[in-house]
């Protein structure tokens, strides 16, 4: 059986909230295939109100904004949403979770253990150890049969998320709690697979794993069960899972309500959600209408002059709400600047790596961060995040730092007195293409244009809707610069060769870029990932993709930025939720405070009373 691949339409949609679009990010959604968004900002590690478990009472409701209801819960369909992967985290398995700094651990509730074979010895064999406590909603046990049909749902030429290709077979081993998978060849990010999991039933035959999982009566196994889902009236309802053999679930009910972007600030302030991502509601927020402008304002896009005014007023109303905390962190997303070298100047490689060292980072940092109050934090990285364990600045390997020699070298001269440098008659002049009606966008291309301007190169800012962003744009090669991110995660060596693979000829002999918009790769490139993603030895790993991301920076392919911002607002006495940056929600451990809140006792999933806002 073969899963779609996502259309770039398709995908321009599904992922458009990681940088500006029309949605907001409800947490790191493990989609398919590592897809492009159009660009936004970031910060930090996770800003979370700690839940002490003790300190939680039992009961209550907690109402939690969503973009709409998703389509399926099945994130490998290509109808998935981040609404579909925030929703699966309470549903179903996931072997490992993501840590703070993006590193996959066991979650216990369901794996007990796992163990590959070591570096060198073939063929690699990972022993997994469920927890025997572990049962689907229906009783069934986890088992590898579960593994096995999950497996063969999504292996195949071409078919993403990468990893079960390698997958030789799943057998059960010693006794019903073990699990061995065979690899057919090394696979370095196997704790990547397997989260989330799904029940057998839902995955054993094309038939059940192309239906849309949507319905309350189905298997799932996690401290919450699906109670309701109505697409139409907005809403999706869990209650606690009967069956759950983990520490329980301290609310009793979660209501995950489709509330727009625009109207979360309202419905916050007027007691009608809990939680609520704010990332799309303050950076896509509308300029308000003065008295002489007309009733109806045009869209964000129409005015992006006004576009960072309107995200200031609509941070500043977000962090006075009453009984509101905005928190935030950095997610799990990589924006950056990409040169198309199919086009115009950019197919000299001496003009990419010109203007690679003319890009300032940490003024288009300090541009798209500080007014969020963030920290202005450049990445050096294209494939790890600051936050990441293994972190490291490679800029200095795009070369030397005076972009003036290497023009000058390019034959782009500077007129006398300064300005737009020419080649033959011809001024260096490039567009810029940028996700429309993001604040944080048209800072960051501000300051971008300013800074090349200084270096004699001309920019003009295109912007483009994130329903075209992607397939008239990027694929279509209709851009010179483009600012949009890519997630991040914790299995780079395969998420992320797409973006940087080299492009092969298609069946008329022209170049097919498929994932890598820049257009731009190498066959070394090439195999130092592909020797990442079988390279057991965790820090032989990071060493080939360490020298992956310094041949990038000289191939001047694109120019890492920033990572982008979460933005979540919580009520007062909610805890255990906030900004996840890498990981996602504890969902057992998220509920109302036993102490008294500003607002006065918790009564469900409301508070009472009067007082001033929680600011701790």
């Amino acid at each position: 059986m073969r899963v779609r691949q996502l259309s770039a339409a398709a995908a321009a949609l599904l992922l458009s909230a990681a940088l500006g679009g029309c949605s907001d990010d409800q947490g790191p959604a493990r989609t398919p295939a590592a897809v492009p968004v159009p660009a936004d900002p970031t910060v930090g590690t996770g800003d979370v109100r700690p839940a002490d478990r003790a300190a939680v009472r039992d009961g209550g409701t907690l109402r939690w904004a969503l973009d709409g209801v998703p389509a399926t819960l099945n994130v490998y369909q290509g109808a998935a949403s981040a609404d579909s992967a925030l929703l699966a985290h309470a549903l179903y398995p996931s072997l490992f979770r993501p840590d703070e700094h993006g590193r996959l651990v066991p979650d216990p509730d369901y794996l007990e253990d796992a163990e590959s074979t070591p570096p060198g010895q073939q063929p690699q064999v990972v022993t997994y150890r469920l927890n025997p406590h572990a049962v689907w909603s229906d009783g069934t046990p986890l088992s590898a049969a579960d593994l096995d049909a999950q497996r063969a749902a999504l292996a195949g030429q071409g078919t993403r998320p990468a990893g079960y290709d390698a997958i030789e077979s799943v057998t059960q081993g010693a006794d019903p709690q073990e699990v061995k998978v065979a690899f057919r060849r090394p696979y370095a990010e196997w704790r990547s697979l397997f989260g989330p999991l799904y029940p057998a039933a839902e995955t054993a035959t094309p038939a059940a794993f192309e239906q849309a999982l949507t319905d309350a009566g189905r298997p799932s196994a996690g401290p919450y069960a699906l109670s309701g889902y109505d697409a139409e009236g907005g809403t999706v309802t869990l209650v606690r899972n009967p069956l759950w053999w983990g520490e329980p679930a301290k609310a009793e009910r979660i209501d995950f309500l489709a509330v727009p972007p625009e109207q979360r600030l309202d419905a916050l302030d007027q007691e009608r959600l809990d939680v609520a991502p704010l990332t799309a509601a303050v950076d896509r927020a509308a300029p308000v209408p003065t008295a002489s402008a007309p009733a109806e304002a045009p869209p964000p896009a129409a005015v992006p002059e006004a576009a960072p005014e309107a995200a200031a007023t609509a941070l500043k109303r977000a962090e006075s709400l009453p009984g509101i905390t905005v928190h935030r962190a950095a997610a799990a997303s990589l924006t950056q600047l990409t040169l198309n070298a199919a086009r115009g100047p950019l197919t000299d490689p001496l003009v990419r790596r010109a203007l690679i060292r003319a890009v300032d980072r940490r003024r288009i940092a300090d541009a798209a961060l500080t007014p969020l109050g963030l920290p202005a934090a450049p990445l050096g990285s294209h494939l790890l995040a600051g936050d990441q364990e293994g972190y490291r600045d490679n800029s200095e390997a795009a070369g030397p730092a005076d972009p003036a020699r290497l023009l000058d070298e390019a034959g782009w001269m500077r007129p006398a007195g300064g300005g737009t440098r020419a080649k033959g008659g011809t001024p260096l002049a490039l567009s810029l293409l940028v996700p429309a009606g993001s604040a944080t966008a048209k800072r960051t291309a501000d300051a971008l244009t300013a800074g090349l301007a200084d270096a004699g190169v001309a920019v003009q800012q295109v912007a483009a809707p994130a329903e075209s962003f992607v397939g008239e744009h990027l694929a279509a090669g209709d851009y010179d610069l483009a600012l949009f991110s890519w997630p991040a995660g914790p299995s780079p060596a395969s998420e992320l060769r797409p973006a940087y693979a080299k492009p092969r000829p298609d069946a008329d002999g022209a170049p097919e870029p498929g994932g890598n918009f820049g257009r731009s790769g190498t066959e070394e490139i090439d195999r130092l990932f592909d020797r990442a993603a079988a390279e057991l030895d965790p820090a032989a790993r990071l060493d080939l993709l360490q020298e992956a991301d310094v041949r990038i920076w000289q191939l001047g392919h694109s120019v890492p930025l920033y990572q982008r911002p979460e933005l979540v607002g919580v009520r007062a006495g909610v805890v255990g939720a906030g900004a996840y940056g890498f990981g996602w929600p504890r969902f057992q451990d998220v509920g109302w405070s036993g102490q008294d809140t500003p607002w006065g006792p918790v009564v469900g999933s409301r508070t009472e009373g009067g007082g001033s806002a929680d600011v701790g």
